[in-house]
């Protein structure tokens, strides 16, 4: 059971970095990082062919399914963050052979209702419990007080914002693609371009309004130049602030002057140590429409383990539309309902329909971008999305801190362009675990399940690597041992979901290997 430590309280601190990847040290990197990323994930898409199963071909008459809704998750109650008492009574016995013990923040959640489907108890207890799926609060209050038990299991990591914080995302893709350069791999570090021109303010103000000016048609540009109606013509940047969600804060500019009345602000100081962090971006004013509206996408990610470094990625997913027909005219530069896909803006719409919604499912998506482009293209598009977000796991993979006790779902937002080049929005690390309509829940409660599948808590799989675990396949395995069955093929991802028959099989398995 967990225990109490007399470590003194303290907040998180810098990402600790092992010796044996000291890049600032001048020693080698790491030997996942010698060669191409594609080498290392044994699949290169110059040689790979249609490998999608025959439940995955498609047919160029379909129709849409019923859009989906998305409403953030909000926990009816939770435990007041206060340090557990050494004298509640925990029961200090082992876990259970046939009782998997588990507490869970989110009560209202798809979550809560997969953990006690699986037949696990749950306890309100603080530390006496195998299985807790918390908020990041949580982590922040206690995990630096307490020592977990070999058998628990947590599911954040310890430093998770090193992949999910804005700015902390960028600095580390931009550390990846420098140390790589500085060994003399060009091409890969050519390969982190998934991710706009990013600066981090107020740190980087400085240089940000140095690129500003040099980019800018008029370094004096206080207002569009006359009769100039389209802002691709002037150029567009975001702000977004770092430790928010539900794209609360964020707002397009074309003009300095635009941001001065928020730049005046008495706390936006670098040495305020309360200054609201924000990171500035090019905005990307070229994106892929269907049907004259703007989405990105959101796809599933779990990392088991960081050192050595293994995640699956779930086949389904949803793309998340605008209500409002996109445009970049100026003025509508203001209209985030125009620009920004999140349901907490889209949901304010004067038209929103809640039985509709603004979601559409990733597979459908899918095929019906390969009868506009081709299989060729849009398995190049989905290739590009795998190995973005393998890219992004090993530029943190040195900086997070590995435990065993940790696993860690991450949703993956992505912007695609109108040139079928996917780009890297944000890491969340939280995210929305609510349902409002059958096919949400589905999605969900499968992914969720499949998850606690991959945790294992019950020891049912067999002890080898899997390629595929219910609606998850491998992105990466670095423990498999030389020889081992490459993973997947990347375009599986959006790929009709037989997460039921993947269950039955390994199910089969474990009973012959028992």
């Amino acid at each position: 059971m967990a225990t109490l430590s007399t470590k003194p309280n303290r907040q998180p601190t810098s990402p600790i970095r092992l010796p044996a990847i000291d890049h600032q040290r001048g020693q080698e990197a790491s030997h996942s990082h010698s060669h191409s990323v594609e080498h290392l994930w044994k699949q290169n898409l110059d040689r790979i062919h249609d490998a999608r199963p025959s439940f995955c071909r498609y047919s160029v008459a379909f129709s849409p399914p019923l859009a989906l809704v998305d409403r953030e998750s909000t926990p009816s109650t939770r435990s007041p963050l206060r340090l557990p008492s050494a004298n509640n009574n925990m029961a200090l016995r082992p876990p259970s052979k046939n009782t998997i013990r588990f507490r869970c923040f989110w009560k209202t959640t798809v979550i809560a209702e997969v953990l006690k489907n699986r037949g696990w108890t749950e306890t309100e207890s603080e530390l006496d419990w195998d299985f807790f799926w918390s908020d990041v609060g949580w982590m922040y209050e206690f995990f630096d007080h307490i020592h977990l038990a070999d058998h628990q299991r947590f599911n954040h990591f310890r430093n998770y914002y090193e992949l999910t914080r804005k700015d902390l995302l960028i600095k580390n893709l931009k550390r990846m693609k420098k140390n790589l350069e500085r060994e003399g791999q060009v091409v890969e570090a050519g390969k982190y371009n998934f991710f706009p021109q990013t600066y981090a303010l107020p740190a980087e103000y400085g240089l940000f309004v140095e690129e500003f000016k040099r980019t800018s048609p008029n370094q004096n540009l206080t207002k569009l130049p006359k009769g100039s109606r389209s802002l691709q013509e002037v150029g567009v940047w975001i702000m977004k602030p770092v430790g928010k969600a539900r794209g609360r804060g964020i707002f397009l500019f074309t003009r300095l002057n635009q941001i001065s009345e928020w730049k005046k602000d008495h706390r936006w100081k670098v040495e305020n140590p309360q200054v609201e962090n924000y990171i500035v971006q090019r905005y990307i004013d070229n994106p892929y429409l269907i049907g004259g509206k703007k989405f990105d996408l959101r796809i599933y990610v779990v990392v088991l383990s960081y050192n050595p470094l293994k995640a699956y990625v779930y086949r389904s997913g949803f793309a998340r539309f605008t209500i409002a027909h996109f445009t970049i005219k100026k003025e509508d530069i203001v209209n985030n309902l125009v620009h920004l896909t999140n349901f907490s803006i889209q949901k304010h719409a004067p038209t929103f329909k809640s039985k509709t919604g603004t979601k559409w499912s990733l597979h459908s998506l899918k095929m019906h971008m390969i009868s506009k482009h081709g299989e060729q293209d849009v398995n190049g598009l989905f290739h590009n999305i795998h190995m973005l977000i393998l890219r992004s796991l090993l530029a943190v993979q040195n900086v997070i801190i590995q435990d065993k006790h940790c696993f860690e779902l991450y949703g993956y937002d992505i912007l695609v362009d109108d040139s079928l080049k996917p780009w890297l929005l944000e890491v969340n690390a939280s995210p929305s675990l609510a349902a409002d309509t059958p096919v949400d829940h589905e999605l969900k409660y499968g992914m969720l399940d499949d998850v606690l599948t991959l945790v294992d808590m019950e020891h049912k799989l067999p002890n080898q690597s899997f390629n595929q675990v219910g609606g998850f396949d491998l992105l990466i395995d670095q423990s498999a041992p030389p020889g081992s069955k490459p993973p997947q093929a990347s375009h599986l991802i959006g790929c009709y979901n037989d997460r039921l028959k993947n269950l039955k099989q390994l199910k089969k398995a474990s009973q012959n290997a028992g």
